[in-house]
């Protein structure tokens, strides 16, 4: 929409500089917000369209000031470690609340918080609890919000990809358990499109929050997701199984490093099936069809 800005919380990361991307190829003004914005990841924008603004979640006048004269407003900030400051409740909760209660007060007419299929409030990861509170916050804070649910998303410079790569350089592979828990990859495109057109244009009606899950083509097992890595890259391997038991000893054992390769978060996250509700479909409600993982694998792996 023509002179629409939007603020893109998150804007440097995986998903939230596509979603700029996006939002600019239709036509809006875009807020790009972060603690450090990054102006290298969008080269060939139209500079008219974009602004950096430099903003802590946590901070309430830093994040009403960037607001100001918005009209819609995308929380893609993603913190998968801790550390001192930075807790999940910081981020996922408290920060988007704060968010959201801001951008009702501003007057904003559309509101996506990114969130994750799976969110528990009852989850032993502190991670998905935080997620899940944090919807519920958000959509007593801005009625009417959408409840973006992606499953794990793939694409260039991706972690998921990224790290089976890795992991298909050793004979042998192992895996999560029996490898059985089913997935459904998202192409990070095709979400960030999605993201683009709900809070593109000013939401219709009003009511409570939407839920929309998002899933590609394809729905495989983690299994399945390791033999087609293997598969494009050449490369013949033993897959084993690991006890999801041993993994946490290890994600433990990691969380003493700043960056640890495997948290214990995400050895829960691959304990559960992480698929699309056909109720929630979000592509099949906005008309979309999405690409599935297997088709663009080796564009993916060879981009990333």
């Amino acid at each position: 929409m023509a002179n629409r800005l939007v603020c893109v919380f998150g804007g440097t990361g995986f998903l939230g500089r596509r979603v700029v991307r996006q939002l600019v190829e239709s036509g809006c003004r875009v807020r790009v917000v972060a603690r450090t914005p990054d102006k290298t990841h969008f080269a060939g924008v139209d500079d008219a369209l974009l602004e950096f603004c430099a903003v802590d979640l946590r901070d309430d006048g830093a994040v009403e000031q960037v607001l100001a004269g918005a009209q819609g407003a995308v929380n893609a900030v993603s913190l998968y470690v801790e550390r001192p400051g930075f807790s999940f409740e910081d981020i996922h909760a408290r920060g988007a609340d704060r968010l959201a209660r801001l951008s009702r007060s501003a007057g904003l007419d559309a509101l996506a918080y990114v969130s994750g299929i799976g969110a528990d409030a009852d989850s032993d990861s502190a991670l998905v609890r935080a997620k899940a509170v944090g919807e519920r916050l958000v959509a007593a804070s801005f009625p009417g919000a959408y409840i973006v649910r992606p499953s794990v998303m793939f694409g260039r410079e991706d972690a998921f990809l990224s790290n089976l790569k890795m992991a298909t350089r050793l004979p042998v592979v192992p895996l999560f358990g029996a490898g059985h828990v089913r997935m459904q990859p998202a192409w990070v495109e095709d979400v960030a499109q999605a993201i683009a057109r709900l809070v593109g244009q000013p939401r219709v009606g009003e009511g409570g929050e939407q839920v929309l899950e998002f899933g590609g083509a394809q729905t495989l097992s983690y299994r399945e997701a390791v033999a087609a890595v293997c598969d494009a890259l050449g490369r013949r391997r033993l897959l084993l199984p690991v006890p999801l038991g041993v993994w946490k000893v290890l994600a433990r054992a990691m969380g003493v490093l700043t960056t640890p390769p495997l948290t214990i978060d995400q050895i829960y996250l691959l304990a559960r099936d992480n698929t699309v509700a056909p109720s929630r479909d979000g592509f099949a409600q906005l008309g979309m069809q999405p690409a599935g993982m297997l088709d663009l694998l080796e564009r993916c792996l060879t981009d990333g």
